[in-house]
């Protein structure tokens, strides 16, 4: 079959391009993209089941954002009841597009934190109102819980409903809600100290998003204490005053001091900290933690070099520890995930692992009676195959069957599968060809289901597995726009590796004229370009400039994820070498296989991590003609040690990889009109960057064009720069191509 595409090449795409979509009734432009709610409209805001699982709640706001309301879908019947209406939301809840910091806008909406929190009793709620909490009963009263000057933050409800734990100014607090009464159970002074706290680099690179839990009896709360004393700071500058501001950020760099972590066990009425030793190591990580039940811990210690994670079971109260397990992956790094999960049998867990070449779920037993007596016994492989476990998303223990996300059917999609506990019963449970990200109730009987595909916008269903679902939302219809379907396509690497591609084509050329090429990029471990999913503004941007004759071409190249761990390893220790020659090798296939593409006129793209791949393909190759590299990392020494040392070592073990990406050794190499962007107040991506960058560029002669964005961050938010960024790199692009 593939020899028969190549054959026909012309005659066969020309018969696609004029059946794959019906002429536009509505004009595509930036503005619309980028406008609040977009061309889908806004979907539901944050999600949360009941404790009770009988309910799932979310906040609706209109497209400009408002207007909200809160409500709440019967996970059996999928009857939707309103909670709250407009007026008494508005009291009690901030919408994130009012937060004027722009550092804590992103936080809130790329950490997804909850605006709101469902009490154990799953009759009251908890709102966190720009640092102010108010506890909301569903019969409509509301009582301020807090009004402190600072902000009380990561607020939790005790399992008996009766209290809440917060942290202010890097302190822990509990306040009772019956006596009103607080009570402060941290008190150190140093800004350093962050105990319950979650800094920076923990979020964005472990995906913590809390470093506190409640013991099962309400009596403890255990957390992780950060030391950043030895941290470096890096200064983020508000330039828009008279005087402009300076925000000190913590930020470890490769190879910099981390913070010192340590758990602490505090009794919830107050007292001395049981502080627990859990390695003679100081230079680890603890990215995860809880309980097992009353008294006794679990805790995860990763290595500096993430190659080594151990699993410890903690007595709280004596604080002896012992090693459950080791996972370790020579020449390769660990994962860090929420797949560890304690059955309610009290004696078993579940564990992700990629030990046999991909990454598959495992059930473990300990002994009930004396855990920290013997290590944690392996009692069966749960799935198996040449795919990879996402995630694991939920278990009903009273079914016996663990529900997980997967790349079973194909590493474009993403699927819902079940599995039972014994190991038997595979079964796929989502059922359309996509994108499925599915949040479940905490019993498992139930899960709410965000659901997209290429040409099919996101819409929200409340599913029983094996059952029915109910459309909770769906988007704007955007059939009257007159997207063109995205093509896959297979490339090899050259040692013979299947590389996943996708392809965008405009609908209307002259046959005689050759179609300019834009290459999207990502290239690293922390992003697919190619998805069978909805593609957001960045895709419709595609989708725009392929409807004023552009083609658009993205590949997955060995390094990236969803695909083994031969295909994600391939590139440690190294960077961009690989990751180039797969891209110039699926972009030859592509002008091979698609004559009447214009070798001559190709430009690439990207943002962050693109942003580096772009820079460096433009330094290290003469194919582009133009470029686009949006916060990009310019050299590995300015970004942060947890992702740069996970897949590039430590610069003092590995500086080959560190050299790879210099500005001082890449600008004198650019080749191609480069135009190059970021937001001054970027946190992840330091603006040193960009800076860096310029000053070597100019020293090497080098004409560029470049554009800040004041005050924005990583991703540049607000329909006003979005929309001033994406039409610069429009006319970027056509003043270079055409």
């Amino acid at each position: 079959m593939k020899k028969l595409i190549t054959l026909t090449t012309v005659l066969l795409f020309t018969a696609l391009a004029s059946t794959q979509t019906a002429p536009a009734k509505k004009t595509l432009t930036i503005e619309a993209i980028f406008a609040p709610g977009g061309i889908t409209g806004r979907g539901p805001e944050t999600v949360e089941w009941s404790p009770d699982s009988a309910r799932v709640s979310f906040v609706q706001r209109d497209d400009s954002g408002e207007h909200a309301e809160l409500w709440s879908v019967d996970a059996a019947s999928g009857e939707k009841k309103l909670l709250l209406n407009e007026a008494k939301l508005a009291s009690l809840l901030t919408s994130p597009d009012k937060i004027k910091n722009e550092r804590e806008k992103e936080r809130v909406l790329r950490y997804r934190v909850a605006g709101y929190h469902w009490a154990p009793d799953s009759q009251h709620l908890l709102f966190d109102s720009l640092g102010q909490l108010w506890y909301y009963t569903l019969d409509g009263a509301a009582i301020q819980l807090t009004s402190s000057p600072d902000p009380s933050t990561d607020p939790k409800f005790s399992p008996d409903a009766d209290r809440v734990a917060y942290v202010r100014k890097h302190n822990l607090y509990v306040r009772s809600i019956s006596s009103n009464s607080e009570k402060q159970l941290t008190s150190d002074k140093e800004d350093d100290l962050l105990n319950g706290e979650v800094d920076w680099v923990y979020a964005e690179e472990l995906d913590v998003r809390s470093n506190y839990f409640w013991s099962p009896d309400g009596r403890d709360i255990v957390f992780l204490q950060m030391n950043e004393k030895l941290v470096p700071s890096y200064p983020i500058t508000d330039w828009i005053p008279t005087h402009p501001v300076v925000e000190m950020e913590k930020y470890p760099k490769a190879g910099d001091p981390n913070p010192a972590v340590r758990l602490g066990v505090v009794s919830a009425s107050g007292g001395k900290v049981k502080w627990i030793s859990l390695t003679d190591n100081p230079d680890v990580y603890i990215p995860r933690f809880g309980w097992v039940r009353d008294g006794l811990l679990w805790a995860e210690v990763l290595n500096r070099q993430q190659d080594t994670l151990d699993l410890c079971f903690v007595d709280a109260r004596s604080g002896r520890v012992h090693k459950m397990l080791s996972e370790s992956a020579p020449n390769a790094w660990v994962h860090v995930n929420d797949d560890l999960r304690i059955l309610k049998s009290g004696e078993r867990f579940t564990w992700s692992s990629w030990r046999d070449g991909n990454t598959h779920l495992y059930l473990y037993s300990f002994d009930k009676d004396n855990p920290l007596g013997s290590d944690a016994k392996l009692e069966l492989q749960l799935t198996k195959g040449s795919f990879e476990v996402v995630s694991l998303d939920a278990i009903d223990d009273a079914a016996g069957i663990l529900y997980f996300t997967c790349t079973k059917d194909d590493p474009r999609q993403r699927q819902l599968y079940s599995v039972k506990l014994d190991g038997s019963g595979v079964q796929r449970i989502s059922q359309e060809e996509g994108w499925h990200r599915v949040t479940f109730a905490d019993d498992g009987e139930h899960y709410v289901d965000h659901f997209s595909a290429t040409l099919t916008p996101p819409s929200w269903l409340v599913c029983t597995p094996g059952k029915d679902c109910k459309r909770v939302w769906e988007s704007h219809p955007v059939d009257d726009y007159g997207l063109i379907e995205p093509r896959f396509l297979d490339f090899q690497a050259e040692d013979g590796t299947r590389l996943y591609s996708e392809l965008l084509m405009p609908t209307e050329t002259k046959p005689t004229n050759k179609i300019p090429v834009l290459v999207y990029v990502y290239g690293g471990p922390a992003g697919q370009t190619v998805q069978n999913g909805w593609f957001g503004g960045t895709g419709l941007f595609h989708e725009l400039l392929a409807q004023k004759g552009f083609a658009i071409f993205s590949v997955d190249n060995r390094g990236t994820p969803a695909r083994d761990w031969k295909f994600q390893t391939s590139i440690r220790h190294e960077y961009g070498e690989i990751e180039l020659r797969d891209q110039l090798a699926a972009l030859d296939q592509l002008f091979d296989r698609y004559p009447q593409l214009d070798r001559n006129r190709v430009a690439i793209w990207g943002w962050s991590g693109g942003g580096s791949m772009t820079l460096y393909a433009m330094t290290h190759s003469d194919r582009f003609k133009a470029g686009v590299s949006v916060a990009p990392v310019t050299d590995w020494h300015n970004y942060d040690s947890i992702y740069t040392e996970r897949y590039y070592g430590l610069p003092s073990e590995n500086s080959k990889a560190y050299q790879d990406l210099r500005p001082a050794d890449m600008a004198a190499k650019l080749h191609g009109s480069l135009l190059l962007v970021q937001g001054t107040s970027d946190d992840n991506v330091h603006f040193q960057n960009s800076v860096q960058m310029i000053e070597e560029l100019i020293k090497a002669g080098k004409q560029f064009r470049f554009m800040a964005y004041p005050g924005k961050t990583h991703g540049i938010g607000g329909p006003a720069d979005q929309t001033h960024l994406f039409h610069m790199i429009e006319d970027h692009l056509e003043q270079e191509l055409k």
